[in-house]
């Protein structure tokens, strides 16, 4: 009905006036017990934030920060500007508390599997699968993650270190026999998912590893994207990448049963000769499939980040640099020309250990840990309700001036001094600590070895900006450099 004349407007309201009424009075109390509410709310759990409207929340910035070139964090930051350090929101349907004090970590992760669970958002439980050791509730959790360890045990290590040296080496001598620029993020998600994939599946054949890699990336991608199966976008992506990820890897559990003996020794084939055993011993397949996935993804994109991290803050601290390529010529000098990397190499990287440690208190790779409250709770005098998701902000902690001086200055020796607990967090604590932690360590000591004690390098573009939609911290430029032999 349109209104034409002043005379109309007067009837209209003479003649609606009682469903007006009721209307401005009924916004009116909508408005003063929201605002009431909030009020309330904001008394009872003294969080600030904002948690927007309910489903949707500010989960749209989240994801704009998330496609930015400063990257997901900058969600967070934003927010700690506003609000103070402890703040919540509402992501992804779900109210997020971000807790960024040690004492918050330390009650949520000495009470993992008690009060609290792991929590992840939708699209990143459906890309790596529900099975996954990322994924399951705290009853499943123990059996897998002990089944899981047999990758990470020393003997396995000290046979993966060797394997990954010598990759490593006939890699970067043919880059620097070339002698052009080569991207080092690039060069490190594919050596690191190479090895991964080595140790795991025993695949080693060039087509069907970037078959597969290819398929990695897509999920990992789809990770922290909006779950919705539209073509075309990331998530769509993931999850069709998934589907035939999943598909490969049953070919491959269906040719090894059907083989018999012959088969390679490596993990797959350390979880299919517990088929006879009991189903609390065993994993069954859906489980190998989801956690084969996880180990790939989780082994190749976080600490080839890592390692991309540590050639930028070493290109910037040269002071550390030449101390660290000291200790490692000196551990060089020590072993007959061309012998591999042995597991007591890297324990005697005292200085490359610290090396190791500042760059993932800088970089955090893992930004924060999500765990989801199981039930009413309060940490540090704030109250979570149950079902809120609880994040352990490592970043915060990792760069909180009370704790590290000079948080932003690169400084390996500010290991020298013991750390308090709860303050260096990259791998998680608890029961829920990242099952490849020591994984991650070699493979960083191995190529900071190898690139120090053979190599120097200039950065050939120092653009600090973060790479588009990515899950974890990573240059946009992948940090090029060209390598001299020294």
């Amino acid at each position: 009905m349109m209104i034409r004349s002043r005379e109309e407007l007067i009837f209209f309201v003479r003649s609606y006036y009682d469903v007006l009424f009721a209307v401005l009075v009924s916004v009116g109390f909508m408005f003063y017990f929201s605002a009431k509410a909030k009020k309330i709310s904001g008394e009872r759990d003294h969080i600030p934030g904002r948690v927007g409207v309910p489903f949707v929340g500010e989960t749209f910035s989240f994801l704009s920060a998330t496609n930015s070139t400063k990257g997901c964090y900058e969600f967070v930051r934003l927010r700690r500007l506003w609000y103070g350090k402890w703040f919540k929101t509402r992501i992804f349907g779900k109210v997020h508390v971000f807790i960024p004090t040690t004492g918050g970590a330390k009650t949520v992760f000495a009470n993992d599997f008690a009060q609290f669970n792991k929590g992840y958002v939708k699209s990143m439980a459906d890309a790596v699968g529900k099975k996954s050791l990322l994924c399951v509730p705290h009853e499943s959790h123990k059996r897998i993650r002990h089944l899981l360890s047999d990758p990470f045990s020393m003997p396995s290590l000290s046979k993966f270190v060797t394997k990954f040296d010598k990759m490593l080496c006939q890699r970067l001598k043919k880059l620097e026999e070339h002698g052009k620029s080569f991207v080092v993020l690039d060069f490190n998600m594919k050596i690191a998912f190479d090895a991964m994939c080595e140790m795991l599946m025993s695949v080693t054949e060039e087509s069907m590893l970037r078959r597969i890699e290819k398929d990695c990336t897509d999920v990992s991608n789809a990770m922290l994207s909006f779950p919705v199966m539209i073509p075309g976008t990331r998530y769509y992506r993931g999850i069709k990448a998934r589907n035939r990820l999943m598909e490969t890897f049953r070919e491959m559990i269906e040719e090894r049963r059907g083989r018999g003996k012959g088969a390679p020794e490596d993990f797959l084939q350390s979880m299919l000769d517990r088929d006879s055993l009991p189903p609390e011993e065993k994993l069954d397949d859906s489980e190998i499939m989801d956690n084969l996935l996880t180990l790939i993804i989780a082994g190749q994109t976080t600490t080839a980040a890592a390692m991309m991290w540590s050639v930028k803050f070493l290109d910037e601290n040269p002071e550390a640099q030449d101390r660290l390529r000291e200790e490692q010529l000196a551990i060089l000098r020590k072993k007959p020309q061309g012998a591999p990397l042995t597991l007591e190499d890297l324990n005697s990287m005292s200085y490359g250990l610290k090396v190791a440690k500042e760059t993932l208190r800088m970089s955090n790779v893992l930004l924060w840990y999500p765990r989801v409250a199981l039930a009413d709770c309060t940490i540090e005098g704030h109250s979570i309700k149950k079902g809120w998701h609880v994040n352990v902000d490592a970043t915060c902690i990792h760069y909180d001036p009370i704790i590290y001086k000079d948080p932003v200055q690169f400084n390996p020796l500010r290991f020298d001094a013991m750390q308090k607990p709860y303050s260096f967090i990259p791998f998680g604590s608890g029961p829920r600590t990242c099952l490849g932690m020591n994984m991650a360590k070699v493979t960083m000591l191995a190529f900071l070895h190898r690139l120090t004690s053979g190599y120097r390098w200039t950065v050939d573009d120092p653009d600090t900006s973060l790479e588009k939609k990515a899950h974890i911290p990573r240059l946009r430029s992948g940090c090029p450099i060209t390598l001299k032999a020294i």
